[in-house]
């Protein structure tokens, strides 16, 4: 997963005067979503690059358009914070800017397998999940052909290393049920009849430590939880939140702020499950959630623009590509 000497390129940069020198030590992230440069109804999916190369998409969802999609790049790693289709991937773009930012075009199906594992299968990239859906992911790789072993668990108050990453997952408060669609035979035929989905757990949330010593807490889907305060804050000391904001399925932007301002404290927030099309040309519309939440947290908000790459160092400071 290190694809390059750090620490000689490093070394050898501040030597010469290299002002990308400094920057080798940053985390990267560059949101994924469904219109070029905008936040959208749908966007959910980020990509967190850690100076030493090594690459975690998270929460794929309909946005990125499927394995061959070029912005992904390598990905070696990715998580996957609960079951729902916008979030696993029961359907995905075919290319960007299809559709509307309010109504992306999303109309090509990726069922039963879902977006994630299309992805995890060609880039031959590790699953690492929570609960019980290791074993979903597990069953799904061995249907495409795929190494089962690559659906991995860290269960709550554990901790797996991956790629010099340090990846652990806390409590949402949500739902995790497995759609029928998703599942074949008689099974998804009586589920899909009952109007119930298989559980597979609680939902999850990520908190992830990277070798440049930044703490990122991955909200997930989530309402408000005391373990934010408890675990995300006082435990891990996250210092860059990504944060849901889309209100009645998930935390609104009132609460969320509270999340930020009152329990986790974080130094600085990417909005996030807006779902709504929050920017134009770029900039935060009036009278949107994601404009309410900027306005409200008492922390720099970063809006992920899709496609703009966020540069943070290992105190949570973005350096470039922040808004």
């Amino acid at each position: 997963m290190k694809r390059f000497g750090l620490i000689t390129t490093l070394a050898v940069g501040l030597a010469l005067g290299a002002p990308w020198a400094l920057a080798e030590e940053a985390v990267r992230i560059t949101p994924l979503g469904s219109h070029d440069g905008e936040f959208c109804s749908r966007d959910r999916a980020l990509v967190l690059e850690d100076p030493n190369g090594t690459r975690i998409l998270y929460d794929a969802g309909r946005t990125v358009a499927g394995p061959d999609d070029p912005r992904l790049g390598d990905i070696d790693v990715i998580l996957v914070s609960h079951m729902h289709g916008d979030h696993v991937g029961d359907q995905r773009i075919r290319e960007t800017n299809a559709g509307s930012c309010a109504s992306p075009d999303t109309s090509v199906g990726t069922l039963p397998q879902s977006n994630t594992v299309d992805i995890a299968v060609k880039k031959r990239a590790r699953i690492v999940t929570g609960s019980e859906m290791p074993a979903f992911f597990a069953a799904k790789l061995k249907e495409a052909g795929a190494d089962p072993a690559n659906s991995v668990l860290v269960r709550f108050g554990g901790e797996r290393e991956e790629g010099g990453v340090k990846i652990t997952t806390v409590p949402a408060v949500h739902s995790n049920g497995v759609s029928p669609s998703f599942l074949t035979g008689p099974l998804a035929e009586h589920l899909k009849a009952a109007g119930v989905g298989a559980s597979v757990g609680p939902p999850t949330g990520y908190v992830l430590t990277f070798s440049n010593g930044l703490v990122v807490y991955l909200s997930g889907d989530t309402g408000i939880t005391s373990e934010q305060k408890l675990v995300v804050n006082e435990h891990y000391g996250a210092e860059l939140v990504v944060m849901n904001i889309g209100d009645t399925f998930t935390t609104g932007p009132k609460e969320a702020a509270y999340v930020i301002n009152d329990l986790i404290g974080p130094k600085s927030v990417i909005a996030s499950h807006a779902n709504e099309a929050a920017t134009e040309d770029g900039k935060v519309r009036e009278g949107t959630r994601t404009a309410t939440f900027t306005e409200l947290a008492s922390v720099p908000v970063h809006v992920p623009l899709s496609g703009r790459t966020m540069v943070f160092d290992g105190n949570a400071n973005c350096s470039s590509g922040c808004q």
